[in-house]
């Protein structure tokens, strides 16, 4: 059996859902968790001369550097200047006052010019970081460049993660318009190719049996209605969720009618099921689908069979499907189109095959799917 598995774990989802917050609700917590770690000295220190309590005016530098922390997404560089800035007044005042061992404002506002400011603005940030320290003696100067470092290396990971992203986003939207050019080429493919052949057929039978010319016009029109069904359900998906519910893509269960309506347009075709059926995810049915209409169509433009077999294969671990006929096998030129392309690509997608084999006797397509490894 197959299950299908989540995206991702419940730390995926805890991310996601905390990307998905405003950018001034973080930048509030953000502060607000600075202003804590900035304000636990004062709670656990006294002064050196006396039991008298903190004032405000020795509190002020803290907030500081913390307050523009709210708006350090609009002006980076400004935000950092600030809370350079409140870093050294802070640490020129009397050394009465209990010492900060990392201002954690200052890291934050580096981190945000490097993810989001250009390349002579994170210098400029680099230099006002490190020329207050230049004061101070060479081990707390290294442990200060050493935490400025990983400050703006994280901000430009932050940066590289993003391009990273986009350019995942950009390939899987590549990925899907070609997914729908190859199911509007399917759909319309198949469903043209049995209008036409029933379109020149149908002069001839309405003056020799015109039953058949009725049966005719009617593969035509169902053709047509499948056709049209089939584009209004790819339309569908392209839609907004919010437009309405989506129409369900094809499945498996849908191929015995795919059989039936090609059979309606002239070769006789049946279906034939072996081995018991396994449940695939639902993309694998719709792929499955597609390249069994492909070659049905390529049947009907191409072969010039009077008899077509669909057979489909459970083994243990792999889906056998063979598409054949007793038509005059594959015209010139075949094996490069863009149906057999669209085939390949869709077996690819699951780790299968599709091989062809053409002669006098007919044209066989057999793919093979791994669906052992979709569990």
């Amino acid at each position: 059996m197959f299950v299908s598995r989540p995206a991702g774990g419940w730390e995926s989802r805890i991310a996601a859902r905390l990307r998905a917050l405003p950018p001034l609700v973080v930048d509030f917590a953000i502060a607000l968790l600075v202003l804590i770690g900035q304000s636990v000295p004062f709670f656990f220190a006294q002064r050196q001369s006396g039991p008298e309590p903190w004032t405000m005016a020795e509190y002020l530098p803290v907030l500081l550097g913390v307050v523009p922390l709210l708006v350090r997404r609009r002006y980076p560089l400004t935000v950092l200047i600030l809370t350079v800035a409140s870093a050294a007044i802070y640490s020129l005042r009397d050394p009465d006052i209990p010492p900060q061992p990392i201002w954690y404002g200052w890291l934050i506002a580096l981190y945000t010019v490097a993810s989001l400011s250009p390349r002579w603005t994170r210098m400029l940030a680099i230099l006002l970081s490190t020329a207050p320290a230049l004061s101070v003696s060479p081990g707390t100067f290294i442990r200060g460049a050493l935490t400025a470092l990983g400050a703006y290396a994280l901000g430009r990971s932050a940066v590289h993660y993003r391009e990273r992203a986009a350019l995942m986003e950009e390939r899987a939207a590549e990925r899907e318009r070609a997914r729908i050019a190859r199911d509007m080429h399917d759909i319309l493919a198949h469903g043209i190719s049995i209008m036409i052949v029933q379109a020149e057929a149908g002069p001839l039978a309405v003056r020799t049996a015109p039953e058949r010319a009725e049966k005719a016009f009617e593969a035509i029109g169902a053709a047509g209605r499948d056709a049209q069904a089939q584009l209004r359900r790819m339309l569908n998906l392209l839609k907004d969720e919010a437009e309405g519910p989506r129409a369900p893509q094809p499945t498996l269960a849908g191929l015995a009618g795919l059989v039936e309506r090609v059979s309606a347009a002239g070769p006789q075709v049946r279906l034939a099921v072996a081995g018991t059926p396994s449940h695939l995810p639902a993309d694998a049915e719709v792929a499955v689908y597609r390249i069994v209409q492909e070659a049905l169509t390529n049947m009907v433009k191409h072969a010039q069979a009077a008899h077509g077999l669909v057979s489909l294969d459970w083994k243990d671990d792999e889906l056998v499907i063979t598409v054949s006929d007793d038509g005059r096998g594959a015209p010139a030129g075949l094996e490069g189109g863009h149906g057999l392309v669209g085939m390949r690509e869709r077996a690819a997608a699951y780790g299968g095959t599709v091989a062809t084999t053409p002669d006098a006797a007919g044209f066989e397509v057999v793919v093979r799917l791994p669906i052992g490894e979709m569990s």
